[in-house]
């Protein structure tokens, strides 16, 4: 079959561009479609790939100004020419999922959820901090987004997700079912080391990640922490936080593998879809203190891989890292856990998922 593959923009790396580069596992000579594309921001080998951008990648200072376009995406991805193309497979937290295939062509769309500034606008408002007239008029011009994304979903044949979590939105916001299959993890060779003294926090540093509770709560606790990763939020944490906390920036893979291996616990103080960070930290046989909330439900077992805190403030944080310095755990058990994730794990089930979609419309239209 000829094969596309959709994503939302290539601009930053993180959770759902390892979800990208395993898709383009299982299709490696499948183009990528992207809104915009930025090769200085991404790893070495994704300068490789066919990567087809749309018009947004000429529009002026696109690389600060990229949210600002908003209105303009959903004719971005309407606007590729996909007639060539039997299978078209979207990786889609916003747009990419709104484009139209051919007549008889299949979609599958791998949703990391529905666009969360369209659909909890006043969350992502309140969470980006977002006041004054651009604050009263957002959520007006977002109806017009949330309308095409609901439209939109009708272009999907199947949808695929990361977690149960998800899968509820997708129920409700589209009136679609979702099969769940749960993201990648790179499962490097397991070696556990006794842990040092530090704990861990990281990834990008971006306000709803919510670093600010690890930072307000181990500047309480006097406790060394280390965190990793960049982000627009940096500057805002490094001004509250104590001088027991080390800000890393950005770091090779080797150092981040290293930085599970040896931490105390890996702290997840948001509340995300799945959340990928919080089981590489587990690969490295290391517990995770979580919020109680979202993806985190799924991948960390309380008292087994780690702990839970139940409010989203620094105290409960601060209370439940105390609490963990008495826990036990076994570094083998929790790697055991995180091997039901694994990258092979994944395509296997997308594999068996396509298979299996496929055959089921082609019964359903013998001329497809």
């Amino acid at each position: 079959m000829r094969v596309a593959i959709i994503h939302d923009y290539l601009n930053q790396y993180g959770g759902a561009e390892r979800v990208l580069e395993a898709l383009h596992r299982l299709y490696p000579d499948a183009p990528i479609y992207t809104s915009i594309y930025d090769p200085d921001a991404m790893p070495a080998h994704m300068r490789q790939w066919d990567v087809r951008t749309s018009f947004m990648q000429q529009l002026p200072g696109w690389r600060r100004h990229f949210r600002r376009y908003f209105l303009l995406y959903p004719s971005a991805f309407e606007s590729f020419d996909l007639g060539d193309y039997d299978l078209l497979i979207s990786s889609s937290s916003a747009y990419a999922k709104g484009v139209i295939p051919r007549p008889g062509a299949l979609h599958i769309c791998y949703c990391h959820t529905p666009m969360r500034f369209a659909w909890r606008t006043n969350d992502y408002v309140e969470r980006e901090r977002i006041s004054g007239l651009q604050g009263a008029i957002l959520p007006l011009l977002l109806t017009y987004v949330r309308l095409w994304d609901a439209i939109s979903a009708d272009r999907v044949d199947q949808f695929v997700c990361n977690s149960h979590e998800v899968a509820g939105r997708i129920a409700r916001f589209y009136r679609r079912d979702a099969v769940v299959i749960p993201p990648p993890v790179e499962l490097p060779p397991y070696a556990p080391q006794s842990p040092a003294s530090f704990y861990l926090a990281g990834g990008r540093l971006i306000p709803y990640k919510r670093i600010e509770l690890a930072v307000e709560a181990f500047t309480h606790l006097g406790l060394p922490l280390k965190i990793f990763g960049d982000g627009r939020d940096r500057a805002r944490l490094e001004q509250i936080a104590g001088p027991n906390i080390e800000f890393l920036g950005w770091v090779d893979e080797t150092t981040r593998r290293d930085l599970f291996a040896r931490c105390c616990a890996f702290l997840f103080p948001g509340e995300e879809d799945f959340g990928i960070t919080p089981l590489e930290a587990m690969a490295a046989g290391r517990p995770v203190i979580a919020y109680a909330a979202g993806g985190a439900l799924e991948t960390v077992l309380d008292g087994v891989t780690g702990r839970f805190f139940a409010a989203p403030n620094a105290a409960d944080l601060a209370v439940a890292v105390a609490r963990s310095r008495g826990d036990t755990y076994d570094p083998d058990a929790i790697r055991r856990h995180a091997e039901q994730f694994g990258v092979e794990v994944f395509l296997e089930r997308m594999r068996a998922l396509i298979s299996d979609t496929i055959t089921q419309s082609a019964r359903r239209s013998p001329n497809r």
